[in-house]
């Protein structure tokens, strides 16, 4: 693949992540699911030193996704924005460049509507959520779709909200 294939490949997928980000933070999640294959695959994890294993908070198909995200307006639950702040780390395209795996280190950040709790008044803003994004992605025609979104938490107490694609 040439270099400059190899460098169209590499922005239509930070494009899409950073896309998604916007998407997620507006909460615009059909155009986050647009920009999901049809295969899509989606999980929040994190390690959990005390029992040596790996703890699943959410896991579940495009379809799973797209049933959650259509009930979230319907949940009773904090409507404080998250806001995304991230940057793409690798991008490493398979041999014809149609596949990539890409490394996205992201902090979400939410600013509180009320100041229900003792340590948080209404109006600021907290870090909610340190992680990484661990996706795989098909680009066809120039476009990049997630196939697969593994959400890595370093955070492992989640606040009101967690329920969200992260």
């Amino acid at each position: 693949m040439t270099s400059d294939k190899n460098a169209a490949a590499v922005e239509a997928v930070k494009n899409t992540i950073y896309r998604a980000c916007l998407n997620l933070d507006q909460e615009k999640w059909t155009d986050w699911l647009d920009l999901c294959a049809d295969d899509f695959h989606y999980a929040i994890k994190a390690y959990s030193p005390e029992i040596r294993n790996d703890m699943t908070y959410l896991a579940g198909s495009r379809d799973d996704m797209a049933n959650l995200t259509e009930m979230l307006p319907k949940h009773n639950t904090d409507r404080s924005p998250l806001s995304r702040h991230a940057t793409v780390y690798t991008v490493d395209l398979n041999d014809d460049g149609t596949e990539a795996d890409a490394v996205t280190s992201v902090a979400i950040y939410q600013t509180r509507l009320d100041g229900t709790s003792s340590h948080v008044d209404a109006g600021s803003t907290h870090l909610f959520v340190s992680a990484k994004y661990y996706d795989k992605l098909r680009i066809e025609n120039g476009t990049a779709k997630f196939v697969e979104r593994v959400t890595r938490l370093d955070t492992r107490r989640l606040d009101r909200g967690s329920h969200w694609p992260l």
